[in-house]
């Protein structure tokens, strides 16, 4: 299955958004749940970690994670896409497959269901 693309997530101004400084307060992620993708910049940036569910909920637990926190000095960045509860296991899934991140619990055992990267 295909998802023809996701409408990643930026912060105003077309930018990449940091992860420590993204207001996951506003009102905007009330309700946003997807996927999301998070990596580091340098000179050779990386996929660190690729995940789903409540986007705001997510990503503020990974603010506290060293694991995560650990590639800071390079910078941490987000983005995010809506993707509803059936087939975010299977978008997860192709994103793990694909980016290979640095830091990772587990990758759902879905069809992995191809869509665009953000970049």
């Amino acid at each position: 299955m295909h998802i023809a693309s996701l409408t990643w997530g930026k912060c105003g101004g077309n930018v990449w958004c940091n992860l420590l400084t993204l207001n996951l307060d506003h009102p905007y992620f009330s309700a946003v749940e997807g996927v999301y993708i998070i990596w580091h910049g340098g000179a050779n940036p990386r996929v660190v970690y690729v995940g789903e569910g409540v986007i705001a909920d997510r990503l503020r637990a990974h603010r506290t994670d060293a694991r995560i926190l650990k590639y800071g000095m390079y910078g941490i960045f987000v983005t995010w896409a809506t993707v509803g509860p059936s087939m975010r296991p299977g978008v997860e899934r192709f994103l793990a497959d694909h980016f290979r991140p640095l830091v990772g619990d587990r990758v759902p055992n879905a069809e992995p269901i191809s869509v665009n990267s953000p970049w």
